[in-house]
Parts: structure tokens; sequence; C-alpha cells
């Protein structure tokens, strides 16, 4: 048998050089190398801490690192009052040429609410939400109310991953910055009773080299979220994902009225799908386009983008041969609308025409979150739409937030369609299989990243 002795030595070798790298990016006396932006929240350091305090009438505050990082592991503890609000900024700016120097980046999310999104990941200033913890239960159970909680956000190329107390609560595949500042914040309050509360930090440690070696592997409860355009990570091709739409070519798609794809009314460039405007009408430029394929148990992401006023869908069960007049194939339909400015909102029943319904059938809200409304990321933007069916339970999701869910096949949802636009169309919504549609509702609407998985 070997001796045991030369191994230990290069175990704690190993283990001094790793720890090496990790360098403090807070000195644990004063604030040199930080400095506040945006709001007159106030932060100290108390005792090896820094200590943020929530002030009334100004923005969202943030205590930003002068230097800048783009691939890091960074570790840290963070305690906050249950009444507030926080994050953790990284690869985050402050530019002069965006409203006015407003910091816009990633966040880690600090939450004590009964939401319990702590480690999510949201867009400071942009995007907003990205990653949420909907469906992530054992995430949102990591943060504890009026403790130190550990937090490691890893940033390395387009892959971000967040851990609270060892939990993974987000795994995100973003292009959107390279590298930037890491600051804390204090969010902006409402109520002036909160004035004087406190968020603490402590602990900050940043590793910059050598990263893929202490790297921490995504843990199989923790979705994973993919934004770079028409990509795949390879955890979703082991989890059985693969496009739709190549991001180039009309391949797996064609006409909902013929077997070829739209020779007008389509375009595809620069990775993007785009409906060409016509008269506003259901198909009256270059048609419904569906997939070649068809299918019944499944989970379908993809991205949109509205023009001022667009109404568009995305439909699935689609029956092409059933409609062979004027309008749009039969399908049940994921509805697409500026809801603000297109009429269709205002028809139906308790809005269920507007965006995220099941169209005609079941009005749109913010299940997940129900004391917020609907998370648009607005005209002109990119908005996320998810599709989940698994037999007749089929959920709407629109920006990482559930819109409803449903049961087909069941006496609520037949009555549902007998009340509807689709009365008339046998056995609507309950086929056991179908296509997959984009519609063509005589607007400018794009789309990229379409995705799906089959069970």
């Amino acid at each position: 048998m070997k001796p045991l002795l030369p191994l230990l030595f290069l175990f704690a070798s190993q283990t001094a050089t790793a720890q090496a790298n990790w360098q403090p990016i807070f000195n644990g006396t004063d604030l040199t190398g930080w400095t506040v932006k945006n709001g007159q929240a106030t932060y100290r350091v108390e005792n090896g801490e820094i200590i943020g305090t929530t002030k009334a009438n100004t923005p969202n505050t943030f205590l930003c690192t002068e230097k800048n990082y783009g691939d890091f592991i960074l570790r840290l503890e963070v305690k906050i009052d249950p009444s507030l609000n926080s994050g953790i900024q990284f690869r985050s700016n402050s530019l002069p040429g965006y409203r006015n120097g407003q910091v816009h980046g990633y966040q880690a999310e600090i939450d004590p609410s009964p939401r319990a999104y702590s480690g999510g990941i949201y867009d400071e200033g942009r995007r907003g939400w990205l990653v949420t913890l909907a469906d992530n239960g054992p995430g949102r159970r990591a943060f504890k109310n009026g403790e130190w909680n550990q937090y490691r956000i890893e940033a390395v190329g387009h892959e971000m991953r967040i851990w609270v107390n060892g939990v993974n609560t987000a795994n995100l595949m973003d292009d959107g910055t390279a590298s930037g500042f890491i600051a804390l914040q204090v969010h902006a309050i409402s109520d002036a009773a909160h004035e004087g509360r406190q968020v603490r930090w402590r602990n900050l440690h940043i590793k910059t080299e050598n990263l893929e070696a202490d790297r921490w592997p995504m843990q199989p409860h923790c979705p994973e979220e993919n934004f770079v355009a028409n990509s795949l990570t390879d955890s979703e091709i082991r989890k059985g994902w693969r496009l739709l739409w190549d991001g180039k070519t009309a391949d797996g798609w064609r006409s909902a009225r013929s077997e070829n794809f739209p020779a007008t009314g389509w375009t595809m460039q620069d990775g993007v799908l785009t409906v060409q405007p016509s008269t506003g009408g259901e198909s009256t430029g270059g048609g419904d386009i569906v997939t070649q394929a068809q299918f019944s148990n499944f989970e379908l992401k993809l991205e949109f983008k509205i023009t001022e006023g667009a109404n568009s869908g995305v439909k699935y069960f689609v029956q092409p041969d059933l409609n062979q007049g004027a309008g749009s194939a039969i399908g049940c339909e994921f509805q697409i609308l500026d809801d603000e400015r297109h009429p269709d909102a205002k028809l139906g029943v308790k809005g269920n025409r507007t965006l995220g319904s099941l169209y005609d059938l079941i009005p749109a809200a913010n299940v997940s979150v129900p004391s917020r409304g609907k998370e648009f990321r607005g005209v002109g933007e990119w908005n996320l739409v998810r599709i989940v069916v698994h037999g007749d339970h089929v959920e709407h999701w629109l920006n990482g937030f559930q819109t409803l869910e449903y049961e087909r096949n069941t006496p609520m949802f037949n009555a549902l369609v007998a009340y509807s636009k689709y009365k008339d169309w046998p056995n609507f919504g309950n086929w056991p299989q179908g296509h997959i549609l984009l519609q063509d509702h005589g607007n400018e609407v794009s789309f990229r990243s379409v995705k799906i998985r089959e069970f």
C-alpha cells in the first residue's frame, strides 16, 4: 500500500492554492474601492459589515465597485430586514448615455417576501425578470429570513449560476453584458415607515482565475433559462430540447394551407423570423405557418417581439384541415397582443383575448405572483412564451410567470368552448395531437429561439 503522506501534502497544497486565488473586494474597515450611484440611501461599515440603510423618497441606490469584472466566482453573506427587498448587481453598468446613468445589468435577487425569489436573476433597468423561482421549490426554500445567507454567483462566458446556502437557485445563459461592476442594492421604499431599515453584507470574496476548477455543477432540480438566440446548451440537449426553427431556413415548417412555406409575407434575417404587416386581418398576408410534425406531450419555448398595436398568436393542437375558408387555422391559442392599443383586448369575456390568455376561453393573470400584473416587457422588446402540455393538463407562462392552467377533455373545458367562437368546431382542443402554429394576423411580429422537448 502506498503511503498517504504525499497525497495529503498534495491535497493541502491544492487547497491552499485554491484559497489563495480568492481575493476580498471589501477590506472590512471602510468603503475604499466603492462608490454610491443613483439614490441617496446610506452605507456604512461596522464590525466588518457593510450596512445599507433605507431612505424615503429616493430611487434604488447602489454601492458599486470601482473595478469592473468579467468572468468570476463571487461569494458573500447577506442579512436583511424581512420587510425589505435587495439585490446583488453583477456585470452591471452606469453609462451616461443610458437613462442618464441608471444602473443596469444582472441582479441576484434578495427577496425575503412570501414570493421567495431569493437567488433569482433580475435584469435591473433593462428586461426585468430573466430567472424566477416560480417552478423551483427547493430554491424558494433556501433563503432563511432573519439569518445570514450565503450567496455564490458564477459568471463564466455566457453562463451565470447562483446558489443560496448551497442550493442552486438560478442557471442562465445570456449574452447581454460581458463585464461590469458588482453592486449592493438598497431598494427604494414605498412606505415611509420602512425608512431606516437595514440590509447587511459581509465576507465578500471573488475569484477571477482558474475558474473551471472551482465551478459547481448545476443541480437537477434547478431549471436553466437560455436567452442566447437560436441556441441549445449541453444541458438542454441532454434533457431532450431541440430547435423547431433553425434560425436560418424554413426547414420543418410549411403554410397552414399548403405543403410549401409561404413565398411571401414571412422573412428570415439575422436569426429572426418575422411575419410582415398586411391588412390587420387573420391570414391576409403570407398566412399562418405550422410545423410539419405534430405534437402531443411537450414543453414549448419561444421569444416574440411585437410592434405597436400588433396581434398574433402561438397555436398548438392545430388541425390545419378543419378551416378551409377565410381566417386562421384552428387550434388552442396563446394570445400575443398589444393589450394597450389593440381593440381585441376589450372584446371577449373578462379579458380572455388579452396577452397570455387561452384565446377566447380563459383570461391571463399572474398566477405565480397574484399581487402583480402580467410580466410584459413591452412593445419592441423580446418576451418569452412557455407552453407546457402533460396529457390534458396545459400551462401558459409569460416571461417566467405562469398566466393560466387548465384541463382539456373535462366538462369545464367543454363548457368554455360551447360559449366561445370555437363552439362549431367538433371536439375543439381535445384532439390527441396537432401542429404548432405561428399566426399571421396582419401585423408585424417577430419570433426567435423556437424550441421544444417532448415527454
